[in-house]
């Protein structure tokens, strides 16, 4: 069957810390090298690149001389404030030389946990896609503690597929792909090419922790393509020293184990936003926003907000009500109710004037809007 990657138009890659550093000697330029050779190939065809990269501490260890990974959390924050300086430099540097913009985006979950900060990341991302910049996106380790942290970047590329409502997941690391059991210990363990993500066999074939350089394992590839089918992109989990394997992937060649999401993006995130939003207040709308969010699928614009009811902040999910008071829609706030009232009846051009900045044009974006 096809690689899931081959219609995808908006694409996030994953990068293990031992591809990254080949197995902790340090940031390895070759291997950044091709993928950027890669991303700028698939960039220049319309398709939308982002890059989750592990590699920091790693980084960071063989800069500070240590051999092994430090168990503190200080050292280990220390080792990615000083890792992330080589890491970033050399995207930049080997993407720059494929003529592609670049840009260090750092995550924490509290980013993606808060709605506003979930907005506002959502929205710095896309805005750079929308330049034909590349985001290279790790985890802030340098200020997250353990309650506040995503846990690995197989988790994080699957929370920023979800975020920017990518189509497929691609996570690069140094083994082929899924197998039946570890194949270093039960030589009858078979390759599985394709699986539907969120299938409880995977989880128990999965194995542990993969490397003494990264954190993560095959179990947390399985769960980051079992999350990110929650939105709808399917997950390709591939050897990442396989000649091309963006390129070829891209080309519809089917590598790797990939683990294809059960529900389509539109509707999965639809039904994200139904079941787990609570809604903070409303707003009714004018006849003509009616038509424009109901039958044509159009963002709402202020100008078709006639009141505003209820206490909500932006991220806030809203309901959005007729002239007669039913519910049509519900979606997240750009702006909050105060900045809400302020802009009703205006036009999007007049935003910034009234309020002194303007987040977006659009009250509730058609991204982030379902009809009920």
């Amino acid at each position: 069957m096809a690689s899931p990657v081959s219609q995808a138009r908006r694409i996030v890659v994953k990068v293990g810390s031992s591809l990254v550093t080949n197995e902790g000697r340090g940031v390895d330029a070759e291997a950044i090298g091709n993928w950027s050779r890669q991303l700028a190939a698939l960039a220049a065809e319309g398709r939308e690149m982002v890059m989750v990269s592990s590699g920091a501490i790693a980084e960071g260890m063989k800069r500070l001389g240590w051999t092994s990974r430090p168990k503190e959390l200080h050292e280990q924050q220390a080792a990615a404030a000083v890792g992330q300086m080589g890491l970033v430099q050399m995207y930049e540097t080997k993407l720059r030389e494929q003529g592609v913009g670049s840009a260090q985006v750092l995550l924490t979950h509290g980013d993606l946990a808060d709605r506003e900060r979930y907005l506002n990341a959502r929205s710095t991302l896309l805005t750079l896609l929308s330049l034909k910049v590349i985001p290279v996106i790790n985890e802030n380790d340098t200020v997250v503690n353990d309650e506040i942290k995503v846990g690995d970047n197989d988790t994080l590329g699957a929370l920023v597929a979800n975020l920017v409502d990518a189509d497929a997941l691609i996570i690069l690391t140094d083994q082929r792909g899924l197998y039946s059991a570890d194949p270093r210990k039960d030589p009858q363990a078979r390759f599985i090419d394709e699986a539907r993500a969120g299938d409880l066999a995977l989880e128990a074939m999965a194995g542990g922790a993969g490397s003494s350089i990264g954190r993560g394992g095959m179990l947390t590839k399985v769960l980051a393509a079992k999350r990110a089918a929650g939105s709808g992109a399917s997950t390709v989990i591939a050897w990442g020293r396989e000649p091309d394997v963006l390129l070829r992937l891209a080309a519809g060649e089917s590598i790797g184990t990939a683990l294809i999401a059960g529900t389509p993006k539109l509707a999965a995130r639809k039904q994200w936003m139904v079941d787990h939003l609570q809604m903070r207040g409303a707003v009714t709308v004018d006849a003509g926003a009616v038509t424009k969010v109901r039958d044509e699928g159009k963002s709402l614009l202020p100008i078709g907000v006639t009141e505003v009811q209820g206490d909500f902040a932006r991220g806030d999910v809203i309901a959005v009500r007729s002239p007669e008071g039913q519910e049509l829609a519900r979606g997240l706030a750009n702006y909050s109710s105060a900045e809400a009232r302020l802009i009703s009846r205006k036009p999007s051009s007049l935003i910034e004037s009234l309020l002194g900045y303007a987040n977006e044009p659009e009250l509730i974006h058609r991204d982030n809007l379902v009809l009920v």
